[in-house]
C-alpha cells in the first residue's frame, strides 16, 4: 500500500491582515541585537523577526499603522518599506 507523504508546509502569521499563510507567501523583517531593521529575503537572517503578506496593501497598511514598528520595538525607515514593496514587483514579474 502506497501512502503519499504530505509535506508540511511552514506557516507563519501576517503582522498586519493576522492571516496564517505560506511562509512563501511572506516577506520577513528583521531586527537584529543592534538594533539594525533589514529585509530577510532568505528567512534565515538571526534576530527578532515580522512577517508581511506579499502585497503592496499590506505594506501600506503596516506603512500607516506602524504595524512594524510597534511589533519589532523600532522605527522602521521608509527605504524598508520601499524595499519590501520592490521585492514584490520583482516577484509578480518572474
Amino acid at each position: 500500500m502506497l501512502v503519499s507523504k504530505q509535506r508540511k508546509v511552514p506557516l507563519r502569521k501576517c503582522v498586519v491582515t493576522g492571516e496564517m499563510l505560506p511562509k512563501k507567501e511572506m516577506v520577513r523583517i528583521v531586527r537584529s541585537k543592534e538594533g539594525e531593521v533589514s529585509v530577510d529575503a532568505t528567512g534565515k537572517k538571526p534576530g527578532r523577526g515580522a512577517y508581511i503578506r506579499k502585497t503592496e496593501e499590506a505594506v501600506q497598511l503596516a506603512k500607516q499603522k506602524n504595524t512594524l514598528g510597534h511589533q519589532l520595538g523600532s522605527k522602521i525607515p521608509d527605504e524598508i518599506y520601499d524595499e519590501v514593496v520592490l521585492l514584490i514587483r520583482r516577484e509578480s514579474l518572474l
